[in-house]
């Protein structure tokens, strides 16, 4: 493996992509950090290092989270990428029940040309009104569960929402022309790997934050045993491995393609096989049960009375009816995905038009039946599992008192964005590999001879 990443240096085209990703990902990280005017920086980053340490900072950690630190860092990229990737999942979502769209997917480069005008036209609209949203809340932080008198604007009024706007909406569109840039001329997914360097730029801070957890204080004491940190290591290479496991699972359909003459040719006649995934909705059903459950905490915070306050209490990320909730609107937002997402009847149909089919399963109605009834089942196991692996931070942080930045790093988003970016890079850097006769990462890495 080491070998091959020596390889990767040899290749000139490789290298260039690789040496150009890694500058936008520095002009990424510089974005993160040239401030917002109009906010007090120091009192914002106090704030959100304080609600992070106990559950995650609800709204403000999501976000910064997927801003790589932007937000506490109060800097032109606050929002990140996500008003670009909700503007995604709106359209993909649409075009399964607007046929306008549906048919723009199927026009070729043509469609996809409109469907990604589509999608920037949407990104500016979320960013104005994600904006909009988010320089109220610095202007009254009330709402996120903080004290009375906390100030985090100079001079709030409509100036500055307006100059919030259009410098959050600006630092977005940059940020997204990045991603779109590595991806042309880089190596990987662009959007997928801005996302995964925010997430991994908090590494040194965790790892800091576990030094303290084992350091002996003044007293003598320490906070943890360094027994746990031999079960840490262990539990981390275990939900790793989990969660590759549950990236790369899959349930291979064996399809049998009938003979037939086409001129004095004779197609078909081979057997291969339909990979179904076992997690096909990824990450989606985390993010979607995040953003819904984080309303209804800020709703009732505005509400007055001693029982909407209770009932905001309870719904935020560090209680147990939260994490019973996040867990039934994970395993709902799994099935809700497939279902608007795969279309067994179109893959049947398809099937018999080209001649194939599941042997032992009549072409047309039955085959989509048994499709269907195939990804009921292995998305049950997919989204149980999802599940497990989105509730292991919250666990963590409440039953055994490990810092949420330390924490996330064992499961939910992080780790689930973490590793798939890595093994779709990967997959690429090897297939680059591959192609100029190296091997890749699971051989010795020596150059191979063209005849073998």
């Amino acid at each position: 493996m080491l070998s091959a990443f020596k390889n990767c240096l040899r290749i000139p085209e490789l290298r260039d992509r690789i040496l150009f990703t890694m500058g936008m990902i520095f002009i990424c990280r510089l974005v993160a950090h040239v401030p917002t005017p109009g906010v007090d920086a120091v009192a914002l980053q106090r704030v959100v290092s304080d609600i992070q340490k106990s559950s995650g900072g609800g709204v403000l950690g999501l976000l910064d989270m997927f801003s790589g630190g932007a937000l506490s860092n109060c800097a032109v990229g606050a929002l990140g990428i996500m008003p670009y990737i909700s503007a995604s999942i709106i359209l993909q979502l649409l075009s399964a029940v607007v046929p306008a769209l549906g048919r723009l997917k199927l026009e070729g480069d043509t469609g996809r040309q409109k469907l990604t005008q589509y999608t920037r036209m949407l990104t500016v609209f979320l960013c104005v009104i994600q904006g909009w949203f988010m320089a109220s809340t610095l202007e009254n932080p009330a709402v996120l569960g903080l004290p009375e008198g906390v100030s985090l604007v100079l001079n709030p009024g409509l100036g500055f929402k307006l100059m919030t706007i259009v410098t959050m909406t600006t630092g977005t569109m940059f940020i997204m022309w990045l991603g779109e840039q590595i991806t042309q001329r880089g190596i990987g997914n662009g959007i997928s790997l801005i996302i995964t360097e925010g997430i991994v730029s908090r590494l040194p801070a965790a790892v800091a934050y576990v030094i303290q957890m084992f350091h002996v204080g003044e007293d003598g004491i320490r906070q943890f045993n360094p027994i746990f940190l031999i079960v840490l290591i262990f539990a981390l290479f275990g939900v790793v491995a989990g969660t590759i496991m549950l990236t790369q699972g899959q349930r291979k359909i064996p399809i049998q393609y009938a003979k037939r003459m086409v001129g004095r040719k004779v197609y078909g006649g081979q057997t291969t096989f339909m990979p179904l995934r076992i997690n096909y909705s990824g990450v989606m059903p985390i993010i979607f049960a995040q953003s819904i459950l984080m309303f209804p905490a800020i709703l009732l915070r505005r509400i007055p009375g001693d029982f909407a306050q209770k009932v905001a209490d309870s719904l935020t990320m560090d209680t147990g009816l939260y994490m019973l909730l996040y867990g039934i609107m994970i395993l709902f937002f799994s099935y809700f995905w497939v279902a608007t997402q795969f279309n067994p009847v179109q893959i049947a149909d398809d099937l018999k038009k080209y001649g194939g089919y599941v042997p032992g399963v009549r072409p047309g109605g039955p085959t989509a039946e048994f499709l269907d009834l195939t990804m009921t089942k292995i998305t049950l196991a997919g989204a149980i599992f999802l599940t497990i692996i989105a509730v292991i931070p919250s666990v963590m942080n409440r039953q055994f008192g490990v810092p949420w930045l330390v924490s996330s790093f064992f499961g939910g988003t992080s780790l689930l964005i973490t590793v798939g970016v890595m093994l779709d890079t990967m997959r690429q850097v090897e297939s680059h590999l591959l192609m100029r006769h190296y091997d890749g990462f699971l051989h010795k890495g020596k150059l191979r001879g063209r005849r073998s």
